[in-house]
């Protein structure tokens, strides 16, 4: 077995760990949990580093256990938030489920015949039966008020000017439920270890009390940093609000993009992060990048690892094609390769003009498609001056006055690009 510990301290993927868990893990193959919140039917990108522990700890030949929070989730965790979330019904946190089970076997081994093989969990199944006085009786009894208010996530959160309503006693107790997760992984599953951002080292330490006091037991916490960005702004938001690794949700095309836009400092901390390349691997490839920083090779191998470990090899083609077809010399032929949603992702915030397909198939000539038809310039006449000055480009092809559009020239059987000069872009949508 590969030392975890050692593996998420070159990656800069530890940020607190209990003592002697190093000692634990070399010992035997050990059982480590992470939780989940299904309040969506798919994960994003801060869900990655959680997702990235669990599946370094199974390359190290332990066993990883995926928990969906299907309780926890009608409850809301504290930690972070300043309001109280929706509550959710068990039809919709059983579809959320199954979706997230999809996404994390991308990284994790649910159907190895082997020992260390992942397993998914849902903290519902062994909460739901529970009755509110055998759970005060049972469990609220061995944790102490001032032990959970002295909980950075509920100090927080009472202390807070901006939080007039204060906090709930549902969520004040989340850590309760939390904590005998742990105790029941622990009884059921043998697992010893529950992981997390930072954010949850409280919430993480009452199970481990849990374990002490009823099981007793040991229990272990392993936290990872908050990840943030070197300009200030949030990891795993873009102008779109969060990038998720659902394809319907966010293409693979933003997804891609997200990544290539990387800054140097934070691609060089993301590829330790979010890729399963090993030490010498990566230090040769920021070496590299330092050499020729314009080349962009820490952020282009970056993308094409994470893009293809969350939807596809095909996908990162794709994307890497749809990149790069702006500056391809055989931009006409390659931009019908293009899907609708990747070539409208490409010229996403690009002006359009909606023309009918009746009106299109009587012909439309270029005074039309750039002025009369379309108002993308102000008039007929300067529409004529920049074709008369050679600026006018159809799907990147230079044309002149007399140049009728034709089916020829539709993407897709729908879409024409027009260009007045290197600055200037058009989208005709046929329709």
């Amino acid at each position: 077995m590969k030392n975890f510990i050692e593996e998420l301290e070159w990656r800069g993927m530890l940020h607190q760990s209990m003592p002697g868990v190093e000692e634990h893990l070399s010992e035997a193959m050990r059982s480590a949990y992470v939780g989940f919140d299904p309040t969506a039917d798919s994960l994003h990108i801060g869900n990655l580093v959680p997702i990235m522990l669990l599946a370094h700890y199974q390359r190290c030949g332990h066993k990883p256990v995926a928990l969906v929070g299907g309780a926890t989730g009608m409850i809301g965790d504290p930690s972070g938030k300043s309001s109280e979330r929706n509550l959710l019904d068990e039809k919709t946190l059983r579809h959320n489920q199954e979706s997230i089970k999809k996404q994390l076997s991308h990284f994790l081994d649910f159907e190895s015949n082997d020992a260390n093989a992942a397993v998914l969990v849902n903290n519902y199944d062994w909460m739901k039966e529970f009755s509110f006085l055998e759970f005060i009786r049972d469990v609220g009894k061995h944790i102490t008020v001032n032990y959970m208010m002295a909980k950075d996530s509920v100090k927080s959160r009472i202390s807070s000017e901006s939080d007039s309503e204060g906090m709930s006693f549902t969520e004040f107790t989340y850590q309760l439920v939390q904590g005998y997760d742990f105790l029941h992984l622990y009884k059921e599953n043998q697992c010893t270890i529950q992981m997390g951002g930072s954010d949850q080292w409280g919430n993480i330490t009452t199970g481990t009390e849990l374990i002490r006091r009823i099981g007793n037991g040991k229990g272990f916490a392993i936290t990872c940093p908050l990840i943030t960005k070197s300009d200030g702004s949030k990891f795993g938001k873009s102008e779109g609000g969060n990038v998720w690794l659902d394809a319907k949700r966010t293409s693979p095309y933003k997804f891609y993009q997200y990544w290539l836009n990387s800054s140097d400092e934070d691609a060089e901390k993301y590829i330790k992060i979010f890729t399963f390349l090993n030490e010498e691997d990566i230090n040769e490839i920021i070496r590299s990048h330092k050499e020729a920083p314009h080349l962009r090779a820490l952020q282009k191998k970056l993308a094409e690892k994470i893009t293809t470990m969350v939807h596809s090899k095909e996908d990162f083609e794709n994307a890497e094609r749809a990149s790069n077809i702006l500056f391809s010399k055989t931009f006409k032929e390659d931009i019908k390769t293009l899907d609708e949603t990747t070539f409208l992702d490409v010229f996403e915030g690009v002006p359009q003009a909606h023309i009918s397909r009746s009106d299109f198939d009587e012909g439309l000539d270029m005074i039309g498609a750039l002025a009369a038809k379309t108002n993308f310039l102000s008039s007929n006449g300067e529409a004529r001056r920049a074709l008369k000055e050679n600026s006018v480009s159809v799907n990147k092809e230079k044309v002149t006055e007399d140049y009728r559009l034709s089916a020829d020239d539709l993407i897709n059987n729908t879409y024409i690009i027009l260009n007045k000069g290197k600055k200037n872009t058009y989208i005709i949508k046929v329709e």
